[in-house]
């Protein structure tokens, strides 16, 4: 049993998405985390933070480490955080003196954050891939239908004539858009997150910059001074993954009113009735307008979370890990359901 619809074992049926599960998994969190401590222990090793030899070690460690699960779970109860029990099993593993360079400089939530910038860099390749598979099923529809007529509705009434290619470039263009600014934002949207206590990095004087600099390019982060306080950028994310499953929305809604007709679109695959044997219910179009609204509701929370209170906010920052990974996994089952709802298009609009 699950408390959510996307990992639930019968209704992720509808609404679940493997590949970006994965992703916001319990083993992708702390691989990205030891990604994290190994990255560190490597720069700071080789820029004279550390011995180099203890960065070696860390990083050799970190690398086939696994740690116990049931002692995170307990240890987050009393923490509020994962960080301070991984970095104690882990310093157990490493052993000797190098030891006590383990996480040096660093705090819980760099490796936190950092984790979900390298999981969110990689669920976005994914969803700009889905994206792309949307559009091009649309370009199918278009090619094959586009010259087609449909009856053009204003305010839900009767208004004049115009062709299916006019209605299908409204579904099209907002996700042309939609994937051109999450390009833009990869740019340097997914950023290393190290800051230290409190975002002086002050353990590390002279070097702090260095290296900041050199882990950046050790994870394949964009590089930007300390942001733990600042959570613009996630929010900014969030408002992306609305847009678009807004976008696939109006698709949605737009084929279950066509639908409703019946005389201008024919669909395959549609859902059955236990009442009504005779139904073929438009499941895919009507769950991509509850998607669409299942964000719209959740981004106001994570515009809720930039009230990140002086230097680190335990709330507004637990608040973001409730509702994001949700936000990505809506969006990713929209892209699922929107490029399987193309597919099922055998007829839209009248020829001439």
């Amino acid at each position: 049993m699950s408390y959510s619809v996307f990992d639930h074992p019968i209704l992720s049926g509808l609404v679940g998405n493997d590949e970006v599960a994965a992703c916001f998994s319990t083993d992708a969190d702390i691989r990205a985390m030891l990604q994290f401590e190994a990255a560190l222990a490597r720069v700071e090793g080789r820029l004279g933070v550390i011995p180099p030899a203890a960065g070696l070690r860390i990083a050799e460690v970190c690398a086939s480490f696994r740690p116990d699960i049931f002692r995170l779970r307990e240890a987050v109860g009393r923490d509020g955080v994962v960080i301070p029990d991984l970095v104690f099993q882990l310093r157990q593993a490493v052993g000797g003196d190098e030891a006590q360079h383990v996480h040096f400089g660093a705090t819980s939530q760099d490796a936190i954050d950092t984790s979900l910038m390298l999981r969110l860099k990689t669920a976005t390749g994914i969803l700009v891939r889905q994206t792309s598979a949307v559009i091009a099923g649309l370009d199918r529809l278009l090619a094959t239908f586009g010259g087609n007529r449909l009856m053009g509705f204003t305010r839900m009434q009767a208004a004049i004539p115009i062709t299916a290619a006019d209605r299908i470039r409204t579904w099209r263009e907002p996700l042309v858009g939609s994937a051109a600014r999450f390009d833009a934002f990869g740019a340097d949207g997914f950023a290393l997150q190290f800051g230290g206590a409190a975002g002086t990095l002050e353990k590390l004087g002279e070097k702090a910059d260095a290296v900041r600099a050199a882990l950046a390019g050790e994870l394949g982060l964009a590089d930007r001074p300390q942001w733990q306080s600042q959570r613009d950028r996630v929010a900014e994310f969030a408002s992306l993954l609305s847009l678009l499953t807004g976008s696939l929305g109006k698709f949605g809604q737009d084929v279950a009113l066509l639908a409703e007709r019946a005389d201008e679109i024919r669909l395959s695959g549609g859902g059955g009735s236990s009442a009504m044997p005779h139904k073929q219910n438009p499941v895919a179009a009507e769950t991509l307008v509850a998607l669409a609204r299942f964000n719209a509701v959740q981004v106001s929370g994570l515009h809720h979370s930039l009230v990140h209170e002086q230097e680190r906010s335990g709330a507004a920052w637990t608040l973001e890990w409730m509702i994001l990974p949700q936000m990505v996994g809506a969006t990713a089952a929209a892209l699922t359901l929107a490029t399987a709802l193309t597919e099922r298009i055998e007829m839209l609009g009248t020829a001439d």
